[in-house]
């Protein structure tokens, strides 16, 4: 049965934490994140979770605190945000590599320098291709649903492979929102018992993490890595259809708003979405059929779907809440561009860069571009590819 409460996103992952009571974390605070650990551990104190909590001196170690208690053979997660994931950076590939479903609750922030502790899409944007799964959330009930299958997609016994649930800093974190929280024997007997692969204590069957290969086997090795990778979209759509019997809620590789019969549409990542659908609603009832594409799985991003779901739109907004400095154009908007370049038919993609540094994003800028796109739709043409918006000149 659920239960419904008033509560921020980083309270709603704690208590998915809780309800799936991992045997070790391993984690330091950094703010926006610090709220779930410190959560987390009061249920570690006052003895609600049996996890064993290792409090250490930097995200560094913390990742390495979990790399090896995942290694010995315990179900195992933590959290962090911007600069402790880029301290983390090491590790990351580490944890990866040697196949560690590790669970981690990334809290979206914008990386320094400058220092800024708000939220954009940067430390994720950054960490995208360490090998790591990646489930992006638009709100608090997605958070905590994700953080929930999470779990079982990363310790699926054909994947086994860490995974991380953004959610952007403040907007999600800190804000309360409505969630349901299922019932805590409903999360149990979904995440199920954590089986063990090849533990490092089992002294029966002695086993060796992180070799070393040359260049003999190395090449070997990541393509064996890679082909794992091509098995995590199907397991993700599994664990989601097991995930709705009990919750009722339905999720997929990405959400579509509107986008079946639409000429226009924009393709957003987490809470900006949900501000981007309540424009989309108002244009729709100004005549003009226009949609929105949410990706949900980002890691590994799945391009035929992605395509193939965008291929007959006359124009096509790709809003990142991350710069890629030195390149054309922002990370996601290559993602989708990839995603349609084996059709000859296509929409034309513009991109946009937007909130940076946790600068709001409002439903005049989505209407800005919904605007453009219907021009762009009109005209085959676009007078810029690439553009910052809610940015001062």
């Amino acid at each position: 049965m659920a239960k419904v409460v008033a509560a921020t996103g980083n309270e709603a992952v704690a208590d998915a934490l809780r309800q799936v009571n991992p045997d070790v974390s391993s984690a330091y605070p950094i703010t926006p994140a610090t709220d779930i650990m410190q959560r987390f551990t009061s249920f570690v104190s006052n003895g609600k979770v049996k996890t064993e909590m290792i409090l250490v001196e930097s995200e560094h170690s913390a990742m390495s605190g979990c790399i090896g208690a995942s290694a010995a053979g315990g179900r195992v997660m933590t959290a962090t945000s911007s600069q402790g994931l880029a301290l983390m950076w090491e590790e990351l590939f580490i944890a990866s590599g040697t196949r560690l479903p590790i669970v981690m609750a990334l809290v979206n922030r914008a990386l320094s320098a400058p220092l800024n502790i708000h939220g954009d899409h940067s430390d994720g944007m950054g960490a995208r291709d360490c090998g790591w799964i990646q489930l992006w959330s638009e709100n608090g009930q997605e958070a905590y649903d994700n953080t929930i299958q999470a779990f079982r997609i990363a310790e699926h016994m054909d994947i086994r492979l860490p995974a991380m649930v953004c959610l952007d800093g403040f907007i999600i974190s800190h804000s309360i929102e409505r969630i349901e929280y299922l019932d805590d024997a409903a999360v149990k007997n979904f995440v199920r018992e954590f089986r063990q692969l090849y533990p490092l204590l089992d002294m029966e069957h002695p086993v060796s993490y992180g070799p070393l290969i040359l260049p003999d086997y190395y090449m070997e090795f990541r393509r064996a890595q890679a082909e794992v990778m091509t098995k995590v979209p199907k397991v993700v759509l599994d664990v989601a259809k097991d995930f709705e019997k009990i919750s009722g809620r339905k999720y997929g590789l990405f959400e579509t708003y509107r986008l079946d019969d639409a000429e226009v549409a924009l393709v957003i990542l987490n809470s900006a979405a949900g501000t981007s659908k309540d424009v989309i609603d108002s244009f729709r009832e100004k005549g003009i059929k226009a949609g929105l594409l949410k990706p949900r799985l980002y890691r590994p991003f799945p391009y035929e779907e992605v395509g193939n779901a965008l291929k007959n739109l006359k124009a096509v907004c790709v809003l990142d809440r991350a710069d890629a400095f030195g390149g054309s154009y922002g990370p996601m908007f290559a993602d989708i561009a990839a995603s349609l370049y084996p059709y000859r038919e296509r929409p034309l993609l513009i991109n946009k860069i937007y909130g940076l540094g946790g600068r709001d994003y409002m439903p005049s800028h989505a209407e800005l571009v919904l605007n453009e796109l219907v021009e762009i739709a009109k005209t085959g043409k676009a007078k810029t590819l690439k553009e910052y918006i809610g940015v001062r000149e």
